[in-house]
């Protein structure tokens, strides 16, 4: 016996939920790469997405996952033999630093318990110790998706400032990126990277690079550059030297539908929703964890994103067991934790296009899991989600 019948709910951090009109926007006829309107679509997301990265400078567009920007915001910065800090509060920043030693970089990395954020004390510290500037960029992450903390990026700038230290700092918001406040300009981040398949809507297949002028001014010496990533030839004046070849038109036929729902809606409007989403996700757990079977991840409330929600098992309980469940008997399909969490937990993605019925129904089928799995519930988490939520509406709707 199973209810699952009906459109299956994917709750995981990514990819997300695709909208029904980005999907459509996508199914189309291919049309000419070199001339028309795909050069007005190219333009339309460029400036778009300046918005949201909040930057004047330049942004690229990659056809690639974020591992792919990640590369490209190395390769286009830094020399062989540099040295870069990585700020590690999960899996990705720490991934990031991993995935420079191939191009010849040497991370060095602060290293977190999972549990909390990023160590910017000890940063700072190796920052003020680094008098020969060694270190040639910092690393980071603005949300890690493994372990679900959020950095407050806004205060390495200060770090760097106080050191006196000509680092470029680099950050990674692809799980952040249109779900929270990014200001890339403001904070004084030097190059920012972030994908499709999070906040912005899309399908994995895209990823996006801004670069401040700084870090265009060192880009011509970096000698990491390579034909595909190089922002050189992309800055290039025919229109396909922005992709380095053939365009990935229907992404960017959707990219361009995204970017405007986002936009329509408002940045200040996407990232309320998604707090108060977070804050229903986040209201449930705690009160599944009064009978001690589960506990939120990150410890400090402010540290806890808005994107994701991580959450732990007590010991001796069975992730996949609940996982299975929800998928099989309710269609809803819940995250896996990875990294050093792997099998310890699941997790919630309430990131992109998610509104209140699909996470107050994700959270009905986590209660209804429990109970049929009778696992010890107590009160109510949907309850108590959609009491906060009620409240928290009618407050702002006033």
């Amino acid at each position: 016996m199973s209810v699952a019948q009906g459109r299956d709910f994917l709750s995981i951090p990514g990819p997300t939920v695709v909208p029904d009109q980005v999907l459509n926007a996508m199914h189309r006829p291919a049309i000419d790469i070199y001339s028309g309107s795909l050069v007005g679509v190219t333009d339309d997301c460029l400036r778009s997405l300046k918005q949201v990265f909040q930057t004047q400078g330049q942004v690229y567009i990659y056809a690639a996952n974020g591992h792919g920007a990640w590369e490209a915001a190395l390769s286009n910065t830094l020399c062989k033999g540099d040295t870069v800090l990585v700020l590690e509060s999960g899996l990705f920043a720490k991934s990031w630093g991993e995935s420079g030693v191939v191009q010849g970089l040497k991370p060095i990395t602060v290293t977190s318990d999972w549990r909390n954020p990023a160590d910017f004390h000890t940063a700072a510290e190796i920052l003020r110790d680094d008098k020969d500037h060694k270190i040639k960029a910092v690393l980071t992450v603005q949300v890690d998706t493994a372990s679900g903390v959020v950095n407050d990026v806004s205060k390495l700038r200060g770090l760097l400032d106080d050191a006196d230290h000509p680092a470029l700092l680099m950050v990674d918001c692809i799980a952040s990126l249109g779900t929270m406040p990014f200001k890339m300009d403001e904070w004084g981040i030097d190059v920012a990277i972030t994908g499709s398949q999070k906040g912005l809507m899309l399908p994995p297949g895209l990823s996006f690079v801004a670069a401040n002028d700084r870090a265009k001014a060192i880009h011509k010496t970096a000698d990491l550059r390579t034909h595909y990533w190089d922002w050189t030839f992309r800055d290039g004046p025919e229109h396909y030297m922005k992709y380095c070849g053939t365009p990935p038109e229907h992404m960017m036929f959707g990219l361009h539908c995204a970017l405007d729902m986002l936009l329509t809606e408002g940045l200040e409007a996407a990232f309320e929703r998604h707090r108060l989403l977070a804050d229903a996700v986040r209201a449930a757990v705690s009160v599944w964890g009064e009978s001690g079977l589960m506990e939120l991840n990150i410890v400090s409330p402010e540290a806890r994103a808005n994107s994701v929600t991580t959450i732990a098992l007590a010991e001796g309980r069975s992730p996949q067991l609940l996982l299975d469940w929800c998928e099989k008997n309710a269609a809803v399909k819940l995250g896996i934790t990875i990294g050093e969490l792997h099998n310890k937990g699941f997790r919630i993605g309430h990131m992109g296009y998610v509104n209140a019925p699909m996470i107050l129904g994700t959270l009905g089928v986590i209660e209804t899991a429990l109970h049929a799995l009778k696992w010890p519930v107590g009160s109510s988490g949907v309850a108590a989600a959609a009491g906060l939520l009620g409240k928290s509406l009618s407050k702002a709707n006033l």
